[in-house]
């Protein structure tokens, strides 16, 4: 095992993150992931604080959740970066989630997820993080997309049908 200095691992870290950086479009969001279908969700002014919005996305059998948050979340969307979206079925087996107090909450074996942080698993049996939906704010409309999901949905081995 060789020891690096301190000036190679900068150099290392500082390419790896420009690397990162560069697929990032000017808001910080990753551009949509390909051939996901694009759909309107939801308007901006329809939505409340804690207050989620169910809806099935990439297809009938993917149950999902917008919500606004009270703060900033990674991934979020619209003033203040504070509207996400996820899969509402749980990683570990399956169970549908539902919201509350800014985390996703899976009834039949007690896993949570933060969703101001990805949907990152912080308790429970769940080993995976549960899959963010990927959206897109019309800022003129006001209107919500989702274009794409960023993790695996749970019982999938692809998120899309493959032709």
């Amino acid at each position: 095992m060789s020891d690096i200095s301190r000036r190679k691992f900068l150099q290392t870290t500082s390419a790896s993150a420009v690397l990162f950086l560069s697929g990032l479009s000017r808001d910080g969001n990753t551009a949509p992931p390909k051939g996901y279908p694009s759909k309107k969700i939801g308007n901006i002014k329809n939505l409340k604080v804690n207050e989620p919005l169910a809806f099935n996305y990439p297809d009938d059998k993917s149950p999902c959740l917008l919500v606004k948050v009270e703060n900033e979340a990674v991934g979020g969307v619209g003033p203040g970066k504070s509207i996400v979206s996820f899969s509402a079925l749980c990683t570990h087996m399956g169970c549908p989630l539902t919201y509350s107090k800014g985390r996703l909450v899976c009834k039949c074996h007690y896993s949570m997820f933060d969703v101001a942080l990805n949907g990152q698993t912080y308790q429970g049996l769940a080993s995976q993080w549960v899959a963010q939906i990927v959206l897109r704010l019309d800022a003129a409309t006001g209107n919500i997309y989702a274009e794409g999901v960023e993790g695996l949905i749970y019982g999938r081995i692809g998120n899309l049908k493959l032709s």
